[in-house]
């Protein structure tokens, strides 16, 4: 969607930390536990306060929870300058509902929205909703469309198209309103097709930045262009520069590339050798001091343009990341600064485009 003359310079020169902010905490201190965080707003608040650019939320079916965009959506009000980011899953989530929710977390968050394309396998879930399991090339080809039909829904609503015209009585105009007239391509698995337009006005964003898992973002799968940057694993720490590299050679320049890595660390009178017990995540994991961590994160920012923080406890690590992690990556400049009341796509040095749809031939009010 972006392209490498629409990042800036600013962007390119500095990185950014994103946070993810309750799947993580593998010993169960997250939000909601004795131990941890009392609410949802106390974590996020304390993100934002730490200096993080962006939080994630994880999801996962959970009888009881509600889902990553609901959680993202309540934390928006209450925040100013971090970025709010969901999970949401495109394979057995209907696109429209996907992308009218993603709108509308857009303009709760104003303008600090943004999406982590999912596509995973959950045979419990298919048989819920009542389809078949998806697996395989299947999920990126779910996953490819899901993005298209959003993107063509945000641009449905031309910018201008609610006029609040008293003398007329219009509220809209529907001239400024388009069908999106999407179909899947031959060989799509379950095919569907999504007319529009949208029921909600544009984002402000105009299109919401979105991120995906690297694995399913290439060729024969989720195309390049449709993803605003992608999200990079490597077994260990040690090999995590080498497959930010090889992942940026092999997409190209314009598509921003943020690290995960697990983090446990020293703390609070226990050494971080002895944290380390949590499952495998498949994640790098860093395992040892802040100190350590700040010269590990200063070249890998210059390599990557964010990295995503997985923390062994929420309460435990984030504290630790806030003392003395952040404010010395600031110190040393590989860190860009927090961009107040500015958007996801400012951070990402995205210009805001021009819908697709601003000079058609055919509008849904003809």
């Amino acid at each position: 969607m972006s392209t490498i003359d629409d990042r800036t310079a600013t962007a390119a020169r500095a990185g950014f930390l994103a946070i993810e902010l309750d799947g993580a905490g593998w010993d169960g201190t997250g939000f909601g536990s004795p131990d941890g965080f009392a609410s949802l707003a106390e974590a996020v608040l304390a993100a934002e306060s730490a200096g993080f650019h962006v939080a994630t939320f994880a999801d996962s079916p959970r009888a009881g929870r509600v889902n990553a965009l609901q959680r993202a959506a309540y934390a928006g009000p209450v925040t100013r300058t971090i970025a709010l980011v969901p999970e949401v899953d495109t394979v057995y989530t209907e696109p429209f509902h996907v992308s009218t929710q993603l709108a509308s977390l857009d303009y709760v968050s104003g303008g600090r929205a943004g999406w982590i394309a999912t596509a995973a396998e959950f045979p419990e879930t298919a048989a819920a909703v009542g389809r078949e399991n998806v697996s395989g090339t299947a999920l990126a080809q779910e996953a490819a469309a899901s993005i298209e039909v959003s993107r063509r829904l945000w641009d449905s609503w031309e910018d201008d198209a609610v006029i609040r015209d008293v003398a007329t009585g219009r509220y809209i105009d529907a001239d400024k309103l388009h069908y999106v007239d999407y179909k899947t391509p031959e060989g799509f698995g379950a095919p569907y097709s999504v007319k529009g337009p949208s029921i909600i006005p544009r984002p402000l964003q105009g299109q919401l930045p979105i991120l995906a898992p690297a694995s399913i973002v290439g060729t024969g799968q989720v195309p390049a262009d449709a993803v605003d940057a992608v999200l990079v694993t490597a077994p260990t720490p040690e090999l995590l520069t080498a497959e930010i590299r090889d992942v940026r050679h092999r997409l190209g320049a314009a598509v921003a590339i943020v690290g995960e890595l697990d983090v446990v660390l020293d703390a609070r009178g226990q050494a971080a050798v002895e944290r380390a017990t949590g499952p495998v995540s498949g994640r790098a994991r860093y395992v040892g001091s802040a100190a350590d961590l700040v010269d590990f994160l200063e070249p890998l920012l210059a390599e990557a343009d964010g990295v995503r923080l997985h923390p062994a406890s929420l309460a435990v690590e984030l504290d630790e990341l806030a003392r003395w992690v952040l404010p010395e990556l600031r110190r040393r400049g590989a860190l860009r600064a927090p961009v107040q009341d500015g958007t996801f796509r400012d951070l990402l040095g995205l210009p805001r485009p021009a819908s697709r749809y601003a000079h058609p031939s055919t509008t849904a009010g003809n």
